[in-house]
This record gives structure tokens, C-alpha cells and sequence, in this order.
């Protein structure tokens, strides 16, 4: 008898309505954070400004989004690259080493590597990329591990018996196998760094955490509540950008 195939379904519209929805709650709040004065004068009805004006919305969110993107690409190439590595048989050696370095990365406070950074690198946006590297590494690196080290070993001999190489076996069966697992470590990884960035703005990276920065200087509850605002649309926008990511992978 005949079984109908089944067919992977296409994600529809509907599938992406809340990435969506939090991306245009994102922007629209840049563009009309100024709409909102009224509320933000409730919060601080003594202060001369409540909408923080020294630099445009969309320019820290651009900035924002570069030092998150640059240091999630390099931490997902770095982790993912030494995972593979510790889990090959010349490689296996290593695995407790490169599993305890990624989580002293994460329990450094981001604080501390830019304070040791800054004199060496200097002011700016460098150091920062650091220190969200070795903050995001940790998700990437444990969840490529336990992904790989979860393939169960009949796939991998029943792989090999029909001749992969060790390179079609890690690209063809190992990685598409652990790919919703890691890519889960990844969207950890994104999202907390969403937030770690805004840091950033103690030296000299500009970005989200200005206004955060600037309003504990001056006192300006309003300042703080727009740069967490921005930071959080930011990073539910990701989260659930991901989360439409993730089934797909699965199929």
C-alpha cells in the first residue's frame, strides 16, 4: 500500500506576524519616541528635556546592531568552529578545556574585560566586541556540544558505511542533525548580548545604552526608561525572529 508523503509546509504570513509586529513597535517607537513626551514628563516634570535628543534613534539603533551583529558572527564561527574541533577523535582531548574557558568567558563580568580592554584597545566600539564575545560564547560552544555529542550513534556508523568521508558526514548528517539545537545556543547568545551591549556606552561606543548612560549621569528617569524601551523592542524583535527559526529548522 501506498503512503502519501509528507510534505514540509512553507511558513506563512502568519508564521512571521510577531517578528514583525515587534519590528514595527521597534521603529515606530524611534521615529515617534517624541509623541510620547507627554508620558515621559509624568516621570519627570521638573526636567528641561525628557526626550533624549543628542543623537537620533535610528543612528544608536544602527550602532546597536552592528556590535551585537559582528560579535554574534565571530562568536558563532569561534564556538561552533572549537565544538566541532573537541569532538572529533584528535580533538576529544581538549573538550574540557574549551568548555571551561567558554564558561569563564560568560562569569567575567563584561565590566571587568572592558576595563582591562580599554588600555589596551583603547576607547570605542573595539573592546566592546570583545567583551560580547566572550559573553556570547558560552551558549554557542555548550549547545554545538550537545548537539553533536546527541546524534545518535547508529546514524553516524550507518553514515560512514556508505562511505562519507569524515568531512560529508560532519557537514551532510552531524550539522543539519544539531542544527536546531545550536542555532537555540545562538538565539541565547543574541539576545542577552542585545542587552549586555548597552554597556557599550561607558566607553565611547555609541549605541542603545546612551540614553540609559546619559540619564543616570543627569538623573533623567526619562532617559533610562527610552534607551530599556529601544533595548527591549530590540531584543524581542530577535528573540522572536528566532523562535520563528527554530521549527523550520526542524524539518
Amino acid at each position: 500500500m501506498q503512503t502519501a508523503t509528507r510534505r514540509p509546509t512553507r511558513p506563512t504570513v502568519s508564521h512571521w506576524l510577531a517578528p514583525m509586529i515587534w519590528l514595527l513597535l521597534l521603529l515606530g517607537a524611534c521615529w515617534g519616541m517624541s509623541w510620547l513626551e507627554p508620558l515621559f514628563r509624568l516621570v519627570e516634570p521638573d526636567s528641561r528635556d525628557v526626550i533624549y535628543a543628542r543623537a537620533d534613534f535610528f543612528v544608536l539603533l544602527g550602532r546597536h546592531l552592528l556590535v551585537v551583529g559582528v560579535a554574534a558572527l565571530l562568536a558563532i564561527g569561534i564556538g561552533v568552529a572549537a565544538a566541532i574541533a573537541v569532538t572529533r577523535p584528535a580533538g576529544r582531548d581538549f573538550l574540557p578545556m574549551v568548555s571551561q574557558l567558554a564558561s569563564m568567558g560568560q562569569t567575567f563580568p563584561p565590566v571587568a574585560v572592558l576595563a582591562l580592554a580599554v588600555p589596551v584597545l583603547g576607547f570605542g566600539t573595539l573592546p566592546v566586541i570583545v567583551a560580547l564575545l566572550l559573553y556570547g560564547l558560552l551558549p554557542i560552544v555548550r549547545n554545538t556540544l550537545a548537539g553533536l555529542e546527541g546524534i545518535d550513534g547508529g546514524v553516524a556508523e550507518a553514515a560512514r558505511g556508505m562511505g562519507m568521508t569524515g568531512i560529508q558526514r560532519l557537514l551532510r548528517v552531524e550539522l543539519p542533525l544539531a542544527a536546531p539545537i545550536i542555532l537555540a545556543g545562538i538565539r541565547t547568545s543574541v539576545t542577552i548580548n542585545i542587552a549586555t551591549a548597552a554597556i557599550g556606552s561607558t566607553v565611547g561606543a555609541s549605541n542603545l545604552g546612551d540614553p540609559i548612560i546619559s540619564g543616570i549621569v543627569n538623573g533623567n528617569i526619562a532617559y533610562v526608561l527610552q534607551g530599556a524601551l529601544l533595548i527591549g523592542l530590540l531584543a524581542l524583535s530577535v528573540d522572536s525572529l528566532f523562535a520563528r527559526l527554530q521549527p523550520a529548522s526542524l524539518h
